[in-house]
């Protein structure tokens, strides 16, 4: 008798009611016409472990892995990819017919994807970038920045010593700015990226001046809730080309779904729609 699993696959977090992640791949799954299920799994710090491990003996083929968890999976993998290592966290999972997990981050991915898709001609030669903030989010960034060539990277952070902490893992190519002078570093900036929480649905805005964008500069704010922040409207308003967060959402979802399920998902209107839904 053959035996046959319909592959199971989620997203894991704590709080984890805020997740986009089930729709987009229930859309994926839906629109593929793939068997398969995509649930959203509320674990607390204490249960990770465990909860990994058993997973695949319950027929998930992997997970995502969000806030708090990213730091601890990478630590719990067997197999960790060499992005992930280079970031320190991992959010994408892979379980292997063994037990054994393969650990990866797609979030550099993800953001260099969206950055493609909505300012197709940026070009990372072209000069500086700025990033705020120098939590997780900002890591990945900066892995996929440097790859990409951009040749400095102007990185401000409200507590300095984060950053000066990047800049000591990711070298020369970073120079810390203070916070408070933040403002005048993004007249030169061919890219603002703001990696930080600040101008999300319920977190204080992004108070810094933003006088100093130039017309034809790229923005882009990783915070998609709302879609359209002020760092992004005043950067519309000042003649930049801006990018929200969510296509990072998609994009980052993208090769996990096609190690899951066997397909890779296209990230288009309806993705956009059914994540927004």
């Amino acid at each position: 008798m053959t035996d046959y699993r319909v592959p199971l696959a989620g997203v894991i977090g704590h709080p984890i009611g805020h997740s986009r992640s089930p729709k987009l791949h229930g859309h994926w799954l839906k629109t593929y016409a793939l068997p398969g299920h995509y649930i959203p799994m509320d674990v607390a710090p204490l249960d990770l472990e465990t909860v990994l491990r058993a997973l695949p003996k319950a027929g998930f083929v992997g997970a995502n892995v969000t806030v708090p968890h990213k730091e601890a999976a990478l630590r719990l993998a067997d197999h960790v990819s060499d992005r992930a290592t280079v970031i320190g966290a991992a959010n994408t999972l892979v379980f292997r017919e063994d037990g054994s997990i393969h650990a990866d981050n797609t979030d550099g991915y993800g953001f260099m994807e969206n950055l493609r898709s909505g300012a197709p001609d940026w070009n990372a030669k072209d000069g500086p970038a700025v990033v705020f903030g120098a939590g997780g989010a900002a890591r990945a960034v900066l892995q996929a920045l440097a790859e990409a060539g951009v040749p400095e990277i102007l990185l401000t952070n409200r507590t300095r010593a984060r950053a000066d902490h990047l800049k000591e893992e990711f070298g020369q190519r970073i120079t810390v700015v203070d916070w408070v002078q933040a403002g005048n570093v993004i007249e030169s900036a061919e890219l603002v990226v703001n990696t930080t929480s600040l101008g999300m649905q319920g977190q204080p805005e992004l108070r810094v001046p933003l006088d100093g964008l130039q017309p034809g500069a790229v923005v882009t704010d990783l915070v998609y809730a709302p879609l359209k922040t002020h760092l992004l409207q005043t950067a519309e308003n000042a003649g930049c080309t801006t990018v929200d967060g969510l296509g990072m959402l998609l994009h980052q979802a993208v090769p996990g779904f096609e190690r899951w399920f066997g397909v890779r998902p296209e990230v288009d209107a309806e993705t956009r729609a059914a994540a927004l839904a």
